[in-house]
């Protein structure tokens, strides 16, 4: 499996952000998006996720079979806002999540032991503290099966023992195959990975 990007621009509110972004991703491989705050990572971000409408360039997801067609299929999305809501329980939260994205991969209470969460299972998800609310949007990456993820600025909110940890899923991830993209101002843990540095 291959992400495969060419000469991609994005805009917002009619304004270029970036432009000229080209690279490929294949299995095992990431991506540390970086730059100062307004270069256009995170719309770099959205515009791979199809969050964002690209002006300009390609974006493609290549030996995905049937299973993942193309970059919609493949990818799961960890942008700066959790996509909770506050007033449902962890464990609702991650099953709504569950529902929608296809086959499982672990079970809600099995994704909520590897962020060592488990514990929270009922309470309303608005009165975890910022790091518990990070870590169970990562939980969410485990759900479901994806080969692709993209992650922006993933250790907001997190300790140095969750930073860690996330490393670890990171590194696993890749080990089995898989694929990231991560916009980040912080060292991930992922050594051999590509740099993009945006508006250098």
């Amino acid at each position: 499996m291959r992400l495969v990007v060419e000469t991609l621009s994005g805009e917002r509110g009619g304004e270029t952000i970036f432009a000229g972004v080209s690279f490929a991703l294949g299995a095992g491989e990431a991506l540390l998006v970086t730059g100062p705050n307004g270069a256009g990572k995170t719309t770099l971000m959205r515009v791979i996720a199809g969050l964002l409408p690209a002006a300009t360039g390609t974006i493609r997801f290549e030996g995905g079979g049937e299973a993942f067609p193309d970059v919609a299929s493949a990818l799961h999305f960890l942008g700066p806002v959790n996509a909770m809501k506050a007033a449902l329980t962890v464990r609702e939260n991650l099953e709504f999540w569950q529902s929608l994205a296809g086959p499982r991969h672990f079970q809600v209470c099995d994704a909520m032991d590897l962020v060592d969460l488990r514990r929270t299972a009922d309470l309303p998800f608005g009165y975890l503290s910022t790091g518990q609310k990070r870590r169970i949007a990562i939980a969410r990456l485990y759900l479901n099966y994806r080969p692709l993820w993209l992650l922006d600025e993933p250790t907001s909110g997190l300790d140095a023992d969750s930073t860690a940890a996330l490393a670890h899923f990171m590194r696993e991830h890749l080990g089995d195959g898989g694929m990231i993209v991560a916009s980040t101002h912080l060292p991930l843990g992922l050594d051999d990975a590509q740099t993009l540095e945006m508006g250098g």
